[in-house]
């Protein structure tokens, strides 16, 4: 990614592991998710149907999207079975200053 804002998603430790939170923009929702720890980004939309994908099952670094099981990888965004086939995006994630931070593409 060349570059973008970060933006204020939550305090760190604020997203409980398994938990995600939504941020939106004019342009974009993204879920920052808690998996073991780690804070992974993924735009919050099933490239399937359009639905959303937060609020799914986690299984791993997996989420399953709640209306028809298609799997994507919060890691990578790819989609790992049918029915979705396009990826999904992803994005940076960090913790500064006691924040979690997501850098969304200008």
């Amino acid at each position: 990614m060349a570059g973008g804002e970060w933006l204020d998603v939550a305090a760190e430790g604020a997203i409980g592991e398994g938990d995600f939170e939504i941020v939106e923009t004019d342009d974009n929702v993204v879920a920052v998710f808690n998996v073991a720890g780690v804070y992974l980004a993924i735009e919050d939309v099933c490239t399937h149907d359009g639905a959303e994908l937060a609020g799914g099952p986690l299984d791993g670094d997996q989420i399953i999207c709640p209306r028809h099981g298609a799997r994507f990888c919060l890691r990578t965004g790819r989609a790992l079975t049918p029915p979705a086939y396009e990826d999904v995006p992803t994005y940076p994630v960090k913790v500064s200053n006691g924040r979690i931070l997501v850098q969304i593409p200008d």
